[in-house]
């Protein structure tokens, strides 16, 4: 016989389980947001820690002042042919120095001592007379008409400044020392450096956007850099959207992924997932390998073509994996209203399914190019540099990036380096949300249009 249960006791029951059941949730309801609380405030630690480095006073002094120089005209009216007469009489022993660090980049010149000028500077057109001679062959004449080839006037006037008139910043402190401080400070300044001037300066300023990088803290400058960035990452999308997008639709569209796709479709898909979690200092063995040395006819070895390829290498699997999920996330319904319409299989995916899924496929490349613009370990193992002063003009040009120049900032034994550090991971920051920007904007236009 059997037991019937009351119908008071089942919904006692029920009550009672749904009572743990929202108790449950309400406790993982608390856990992610005291998670993402601790997370918010630990970020914001970082920025504050980052910012307080990017602004501070400074004191700032010159050995010789720059009227004395130009015998009492402002130093605005110099020629550049002036201007670097000045540099090669005043620094007769440091001059060849001054032409390794600013125009060759000291780890070019350490790799190959023994080339002229001209192999140094093939961009350039210098005389015959400079182009043949190595550094150490120079006389003063030839570096005087090497620098007026080289620099602007911007560039010299800045040079004369800092390396001749002696400009140079003795000490800087942090943006909380310098609001809380400033009496300590004016004291010590007064003590320390009685012929000092205290300034407030932004390491991350117009500047720091245009100038080049110089072994002298206070006038260094990322634009050489950032220019590399910009050419690796515009390369590398350029190399790896369509090589990702076609791999994705050839494997969901063409070989049916999924349940119905034969081994091979199943063992590339295996492997394009497995490369995704592959460490990125792997890519750069391979990209010096391949790119740098098998193919040094055609990437002439060290340059931004290399990069671009390596990291394109890089980013291929985020591209591959996130277009696929977009292509599956469009409707099935959809390509067979293409197909009962009597298009093609590909009328159908150019004119159907990619404006679909154009939104999730610009994702994963953004995704992609924010790993890429953020990498240094390939970068430094095919070859960048991490001191170079010539901006890169194209594709065959050698090249430094961000992520690398911070990285040799921080190794500086000055704190004024590690706070141009700070100023550059705060334009690195930046340009990652200019992209993402770019990408949410891009995809917010798709899908008016797809719904329109």
């Amino acid at each position: 016989m059997s037991q019937s249960v009351s119908p008071v006791r089942d919904e006692a029951l029920f009550l009672s389980r749904l009572k743990n059941r929202h108790r449950r949730g309400s406790i993982a309801q608390r856990f992610f947001q005291g998670a993402l609380g601790v997370g918010i405030v630990f970020l914001l630690l970082l920025l504050m820690s980052v910012f307080n480095r990017v602004v501070g006073l400074i004191a700032v002094q010159e050995a010789i002042p720059v009227q004395t120089l130009t015998d009492g005209r402002p130093i605005e009216e110099l020629t550049s042919e002036e201007l670097a007469g000045l540099l090669t009489s005043n620094l007769p022993n440091a001059a060849r120095v001054y032409v390794r660090d600013s125009l060759i980049g000291q780890s070019n010149f350490q790799a190959s001592p023994n080339n002229t000028m001209g192999q140094f500077l093939p961009a350039l057109a210098l005389p015959e007379t400079v182009a043949s001679k190595t550094l150490t062959e120079l006389t003063p004449e030839d570096v005087q008409a090497l620098l007026v080839i080289a620099q602007d006037k911007a560039t010299l006037t800045d040079s004369v400044i800092t390396l001749v008139a002696g400009r140079e910043i003795v000490d800087n402190w942090d943006l909380l020392p310098s609001l809380t401080q400033r009496a300590t400070i004016d004291a010590e300044v007064a003590a320390n450096f009685p012929n000092a001037r205290i300034e407030w300066i932004s390491w991350l300023d117009f500047e720091f956007l245009t100038s080049r990088m110089t072994t002298i803290a206070g006038d260094s400058g990322i634009r050489t850099a950032f220019l590399g960035t910009l050419w690796v990452l515009f390369l590398t999308v350029l190399i790896a959207f369509p090589l990702g997008v076609g791999t994705a639709i050839y494997l969901e569209e063409y070989s049916r992924a999924g349940a119905n796709s034969n081994w091979i479709s199943r063992l590339i898909e295996t492997n394009i997932r497995n490369l995704a979690g592959v460490p990125s200092i792997i890519y750069g063995l391979l990209g010096l390998a391949i790119f740098v040395r098998t193919l040094e006819g055609i990437t002439q070895g060290r340059t931004i073509l290399s990069a671009a390829m390596t990291m394109a290498l890089l980013i291929l699997p985020v591209i591959i994996i996130n277009a696929q999920e977009a292509l599956r996330a469009v409707p099935p319904s959809i390509r067979e209203a293409s197909f009962g319409l009597g298009a093609s299989r590909w009328q159908t995916i150019w004119n159907t399914v990619l404006p679909a899924a154009i939104p999730g496929i610009l994702t994963g490349t953004i995704l992609g190019m924010s790993r890429a613009i953020g990498e240094t370990a390939p970068l430094i193992i095919i070859g960048a540099s991490t001191f170079i002063a010539i901006d890169p003009n194209g594709p065959l040009s050698k090249f430094t990036v961000i992520p690398i120049q911070i990285y040799n900032w921080t190794k500086m034994p000055s704190a004024q380096f590690q706070d141009l550090a700070a100023a550059g991971i705060i334009l690195l920051l930046i340009v990652l949300l200019l992209f993402n920007a770019t990408a949410i904007i891009l995809r917010q236009q798709f899908r008016k249009r797809l719904q329109g």
